[in-house]
């Protein structure tokens, strides 16, 4: 619910963009600041949830990432209507949110490679994973809902209170009292660290580039999706409901991702290596999503559109049993810190492509440039994947114990 959340309120600028740009006269490269502007937030926190995460526990990093978030949220309205920069306030509101969010998947990363074997971590962090989607298909059905009726803001407003609701949810049943006084003693000992030696010999490491450049692509593709499609079917099918196009691609995902986590497990447990599964889901992700992406450079009507770009979000999923959990399986005892290493460098690049992207529908008056770009990005960052991609534990601390729960 967590997970849904966070990606609900973090889709209601998306959602919400081509009524704000109407409201407010931006133009498509103003619209791609906007947009972008959760990037660079998202960018510098990343390191820090993860080795707070590592440090003092991962309950306590979510608590204070939901609650600020929430506040953002709910506040947005109000800066946008704040004088008459709405532009700057609206971008400003994204860097903080982008900021206050950076920590959470860093956080998950932590505990589930402290508390997880390594047969059972596809399937948990996919149905982790899986809350993203829901959280896409909940902004777009609200979306669909408020819209007319209430107006944009009331989007900001519900997912900014129930996002409120879930921190109050996590204080309650995983902080207060006894509880997070053990867990956080537990995970201390388990979490000393790594030291700077260890993290430069990391880095020297090839299949740690090539798990972190493949998750870079892989996250810059999604967030291009994430923050474009809906403006691409409002322009390229006008008269199509918003209710299909903000709803059917996300509720494909839920089931996509539960299955391929379900599948990347099931492989492990029956004998096959961890690095041909790793690989198999990475392939899934990144290469049979863009086949699904190739028909849209051409002419397409609406129903193909809605096939094809499903067809290519539910596959991408596949990468929480690939790339994303490969994470834990090279460096379980700083996996939340390399996470969030990871995460901020797709944050990056997600930040230059859905910018650039903005540029290249202004420049070329087509979509076309922009799947195509999706397609060469999926591609290389799958190439350097299969060829230097490895599974073998790299970070070599004996001290690290693993607790099943």
């Amino acid at each position: 619910m967590g997970t849904c959340l966070l990606y609900c309120t973090r889709m209601t600028m998306p959602v919400c963009a081509v009524f704000m740009a109407a409201r407010f006269h931006w133009s498509k490269i103003e619209s791609g600041l906007v947009l972008g502007g959760f990037f660079w937030g998202y960018c510098f926190t990343q390191i820090l949830g993860g080795h707070l995460s590592d440090i003092v526990g991962g309950e306590r990093v979510l608590l204070m990432s939901a609650a600020s978030w929430a506040l953002i949220s709910a506040g947005t309205p109000l800066l946008a209507h704040f004088g008459s920069h709405q532009l700057f306030f609206m971008t400003l509101a994204r860097i903080l949110m982008g900021l206050l969010q950076g920590v959470f998947f860093p956080s998950l990363a932590s505990l589930c490679s402290q508390r997880v074997v390594e047969g059972e971590r596809g399937f948990l962090m996919s149905t982790m994973n899986s809350g993203s989607h829901l959280g896409t298909l909940l902004a777009g059905g609200m979306a669909s809902v408020m819209l007319e009726q209430y107006g944009w803001e009331s989007i900001f407003y519900c997912s900014g209170l129930l996002s409120g609701f879930w921190a109050l949810t996590v204080w309650q049943y995983l902080l207060k009292g006894e509880v997070s006084l053990v867990q956080v003693k537990t995970q201390n000992r388990l979490q000393p660290g790594l030291s700077r030696k260890h993290w430069l010999n990391l880095f020297k490491k090839p299949p740690v580039w090539a798990m972190v450049f493949a998750h870079m692509c892989i996250c810059s593709t999604s967030y291009t999706f994430l923050s474009w499609l809906p403006t691409y079917f409002k322009e390229s099918f006008p008269d199509a409901q918003a209710g299909v196009y903000n709803v059917v691609p996300w509720l494909t995902a839920i089931p996509s991702a539960l299955s391929g986590g379900f599948v990347s497990d099931l492989l492990i447990i029956r004998g096959y290596g961890v690095l041909t599964v790793r690989r198999i889901m990475q392939f899934c992700a990144m290469g049979a999503s863009s086949l699904f992406i190739l028909p849209l450079a051409g002419e397409v009507n609406f129903p193909s559109a809605i096939i094809f770009i499903s067809a290519s979000v539910g596959f991408s999923t596949f990468s929480s049993g690939g790339a994303s959990v490969n994470v834990q399986d090279l460096t379980p005892s700083c996996a939340g810190a390399l996470y969030g290493f990871m995460n901020m460098m797709g944050a990056f690049m997600g930040l230059l492509l859905v910018s650039f992207s903005g540029y290249l529908i202004k420049i070329t008056l087509s979509w076309a440039t922009v799947f195509s770009l999706i397609i060469l990005v999926n591609a290389t960052g799958l190439g350097i994947f299969l060829i230097f991609g490895d599974a073998q534990r790299l970070d070599q601390t004996a001290h690290c114990q693993l607790v099943v729960v």
